[in-house]
């Protein structure tokens, strides 16, 4: 059985030590490819450096983080856009994040349209970063629903109503991590409520939010069977058709083929 982890940081200074052993534990737990998301300058390199180390393996995004969002994001972006290759699959990871501050809430929103824009216009699909400003996004997504090729809405945490809402794109899936796992997590409950499978792809969004029973630890892109062995569970059915689905959907939104 062979899944994807859609969403991954391998660039990062976490696996710095490690990276090879990771990336064996992925193969042996299942991992057939793994997307790797952009979040500012720096990505640029590291990203790249990492998909062209294991390719056909590692799959590259590039995009502006919006808590990477600042005064001269306009002057980052067209760095960004100018390294975008044929081999670049999403642009990502793009959104809003008022968590923590609303500082640069005006640049975040400016931002975030441009890189919409920018999707649209090289027909790339999004890997959208959403806290605490899902009506702001939705607002924009919808400006531009008709011409986007589609996306992942990454660590879907919310409602049913939330779900509901983010399914009315119908070129958008959501993404499902270790959250899931959590046990004070409603997201058993709410995903087989209103989302149907063909409208999830999993991701680990390593090194963050590891699964049980791994929470505390570094998550790695292995652990994305923990996600898919939940799913399973939460749906009523095998763990080869949580993978075949979501494998299929993969192919569909990020044109990621395993």
């Amino acid at each position: 059985m062979q899944f994807v982890d859609t969403h991954c940081h391998l660039d990062g200074e976490e696996f710095r030590e490690d990276l090879e052993a990771v990336i064996t534990r992925a193969r042996e737990a299942g991992v057939a490819a793994i997307g790797i998301p952009g979040i500012n300058l720096q990505s640029l390199e590291t990203v790249v450096d990492v998909c062209h180390r294991y390719p056909n393996y590692c799959y590259p995004m590039l995009g502006l983080h919006p808590e990477d969002v600042k005064v001269d994001w306009r002057e980052v972006l067209e760095r960004i856009k100018a390294a975008i290759t044929p081999e670049v699959i999403a642009i990502g990871e793009v959104g809003l994040d008022y968590y923590w501050s609303r500082e640069f809430e005006k640049e975040q929103l400016e931002a975030f349209e441009e890189q919409v824009r920018l999707a649209v216009e090289l027909q790339l699909p999004l890997m959208i970063h959403c806290r605490k400003a899902q009506n702001e996004m939705v607002a924009i997504i919808k400006k531009y629903q008709k011409e986007l090729p589609g996306g992942v809405f990454h660590c879907f945490t919310g409602n049913e109503h939330e779900a509901e809402e983010l399914l009315q794109f119908d070129r958008f899936v959501l993404g499902i991590g270790g959250v899931s796992t959590f046990k004070k997590s409603h997201l058993p409950e709410v995903l087989p409520a209103v989302v149907p499978l063909d409208r999830i792809v999993l991701e680990t969004d390593a090194p963050y939010m590891a699964p049980i029973p791994k929470r505390g630890e570094r998550n790695e892109p292995a652990y994305v069977a923990y996600v898919l062995k939940k799913l399973a569970e939460a749906y009523g059915v095998s763990e080869e058709e949580v993978a075949q689905k979501t494998n299929d959907n993969c192919k569909k939104v990020l044109n990621i083929s395993i």
